[in-house]
Order: C-alpha cells, then structure tokens, then sequence
C-alpha cells in the first residue's frame, strides 16, 4: 500500500466529542477531509446539527447526536445512536474539556470534580461506552485530548484542576493502551499547546501581561491555529501508525522544550 493511502479514513467512523467548535471541530474536519464519516457529539445539539451540516461539503455522511460525556447512560445512548445511523464505530476522539483559572486555596470542591468529571471521567466514560463494539470488531481507535498542562505546570495562571486533570488524561491513556493492546484498539493522546480558538481569540487579541509571556515562553513565539492539530489527529487515527500506541503527541509549538 502507498504510504499516503495509509492516511485515508475512507469507510471509517469517527465520534468527537464536544465536536461542534474549536479544536474539536478542526480535528473532526481534518477527519471528514481524509474520509470519514463523522458523528459530532456534543452537549449542545443545535450546534453540533451546524457543525455536522458544515462537515457534509466532503462528501462523508455526517451526524449530531446528544452526549454529556459525564454521563454513562448518555454516552452509551450516543454510541447506540451513532451505530444505529452509521453502522460502524471505528473511532472516538474524547475532545470535551474545560478549564478554570483559580487559586487552589479558592477552588471549591464542587469545582474540583466538575473539572474532573469533564476532563478525566469523560473521558474514560466515552472510552468505556465504545469498547464493547471495539473489543467485538477486534479493532479500534482512541484518541484522547490531554494537553501541554498534563506535562508542565502553566504559568502565570493557576489552574491545578486542570493541570492535574489532563496529567490524568495522559496516564489513563497510557493504561488503557497497554490493556486494550490484544484487541488490536490503539489509544493515544494529543497534548496541545495554547491555541487560537474562537474563545481564546479575545485573550490573544487584548495581548495583554500573560499573553506575552506565553509567547515569550514558546520558541515559535506564536499560538498554534486550530487546523494545524489536523495532521496529528490523521496520522493517530489512520493505518499509518498501527504501531503507534499510549503515545503523547505534544503539539506545541516547542513550548515544553524550555
């Protein structure tokens, strides 16, 4: 097989979750753009129903469905529907996520576990809800949205929940990967830096204190754009890397390197 051949979706399905903007959104394009038919799954469904029918200029079949990834009979209903629609779950890409910046001797509790509840069960409850059809087909891939926080610590922000959140992430990736290994499912994560996203637009654009020491801090000296995680979600959900898994693929612009 030609070695670009390998990077086609083609006939493959792929779930995102919290797909109907951002990050998620470019990476479910890049997705659709390679072959795949996607099913955005998102908690706000007129927004992932938009997304999908954006997705559809590629020619794939594309659909929205309903999940909150907190939620284990919402996450298995999504995969029953997404089965039922498509007739093949090839791929989950677990994107969902959110971040508060707070002084850890501030944060309460309830704070705590919704950044948890997110970030890391969401994660493993949409792993958990697409295993069963994946262990079945003896075939699958995972492919989880962790972060350069899950690496270093942020600065000047603070944000222990989240930071401890996606260092969660990247090690239940990592087990999930060695478990799952005999039933030929791949489980990886990409681990982005600061991003241009139509909600980091203002910080970026005020350029304010923190934003010049970030970029101060990056040698690329630049926020990456959303369509530049394109490459990475294709290469981890394709055939050209089928032996390539419990691997932290920091998009960063060389962030981590200092």
């Amino acid at each position: 097989m030609n070695i670009w051949d390998k990077f086609s979706l083609q006939g493959k399905t792929a779930v995102v979750t919290g797909g109907a903007m951002g990050l998620g959104y470019a990476m479910a394009e890049a997705m659709a753009q390679a072959g795949a038919n996607i099913a955005i799954a998102d908690i706000n469904l007129d927004m992932a129903k938009d997304a999908a029918d954006k997705l559809k200029e590629y020619g794939t079949e594309c659909i929205a469905v309903y999940c909150d990834v907190t939620d284990e009979t919402s996450a298995n209903k999504a995969v029953t529907e997404v089965l039922d629609r498509l007739g093949s779950l090839d791929i989950l890409l677990n994107n969902a996520g959110i971040c508060m910046h707070e002084n850890s001797e501030d944060v309460t509790l309830d704070d705590w576990y919704k950044v948890m509840k997110v970030n890391l069960d969401g994660v493993f409850i949409m792993s958990k809800a697409v295993a069963p059809e994946m262990i079945k087909n003896k075939r699958g891939v995972i492919v989880n949205i962790s972060s350069m926080s899950g690496i270093i610590v942020n600065t000047p922000q603070n944000q222990a929940s989240y930071n401890a959140s996606k260092a969660g992430v990247i090690h239940l990736t990592k087990s999930l990967a060695t478990e799952w290994a005999p039933y030929n499912i791949r489980v990886n994560t990409i681990a982005p830096g600061y991003m241009l996203t139509a909600m980091t637009k203002p910080t970026f654009e005020e350029n304010g204190p923190m934003v010049k020491r970030w970029m101060n801090m990056s040698p690329m000296g630049r926020p990456g754009q959303p369509e530049e995680l394109g490459g990475a979600i294709v290469y981890l959900a394709s055939d050209a890397s089928t032996f390539t898994t419990g691997v932290v693929l920091t998009v960063d612009g060389g962030y981590t390197c200092w």
